[in-house]
């Protein structure tokens, strides 16, 4: 049974996509036609507004519940088995603008360069967020924490108290890494519009859209076909 913000975000989310679907509409005629650089500028500003809103609900989200983005109900199975800690892996988008690159983005050496660096920086990041999973894991696993989650389920009063008080730590943990895992994300996004051109801004947005529109449909098509025979 799905909770308050569990609902709430569902209700967002779905608007959410189908306004970047609208979005991609525009990207796609943009691609199409010649447009000035200040109307690109403009579209490019739209699809990063657009982003931005999704993690602001997000994080607003997380504060109430966080454990709710690690089973999202917003979401197919397809698309939960892409993600890395609630959303898309930072490094992968990298590998979008590799096949766009081997398609029709032509990119001058000044841009490859820096594309490189933000790569590396990107899955540095990454990694250190993994490490940080890790040892939250850990933590999780510790001797004590199993002796008060059995001391909670045995006894009231203060020890329950005392495990309220350290499942609320452990979530502040998890809200804290899916933050830092969202500032990774937003950053690399950030990082590769600022060395791409207009025109190119606009073939990877468009890109990168039609990638997690599509991702959804194919989602929701293999989850009304198993429903469909009863699985």
């Amino acid at each position: 049974m799905r909770n308050r913000v569990e609902e709430k975000f569902l209700e967002f989310y779905e608007n959410w996509v189908i306004q970047l679907e609208q979005y991609l509409h525009q990207l796609l005629i943009a691609h199409n036609t010649t447009m000035s650089e200040i109307e690109l500028r403009a579209l490019i500003s739209k699809l990063t507004t657009h982003h931005k809103a999704y993690y602001t609900a997000k994080w607003a989200a997380i504060g109430e519940d966080v454990l709710a983005f690690f089973g999202p109900v917003w979401l197919t199975p397809l698309e939960k088995a892409c993600f890395w800690l609630t959303g898309w892996k930072p490094s992968t988008v990298f590998r979008m603008v590799d096949r766009l690159r081997k398609s029709r983005l032509v990119l001058v050496e000044a841009q490859v360069r820096k594309l490189e660096e933000l790569r590396a920086k990107t899955k540095f990041e990454e990694q250190k967020i993994e490490r940080e999973v890790e040892r939250y894991q850990v933590a999780m696993g510790d001797r004590k924490m199993v002796e008060l989650a059995r001391l909670g389920c045995h006894v009231g009063g203060e020890s329950v108290v005392v495990v309220e008080a350290a499942v609320k730590g452990l979530a502040t943990g998890l809200e804290k890494m899916v933050k830092a895992a969202d500032c990774v994300r937003l950053k690399t996004l950030k990082g590769i519009l600022d060395i791409l051109a207009p025109p190119q801004c606009v073939e990877f947005l468009a890109a990168a859209a039609a990638f997690q529109v599509q991702l959804r449909r194919w989602g929701n098509q293999r989850h009304n076909v198993t429903h469909s025979y009863g699985y």
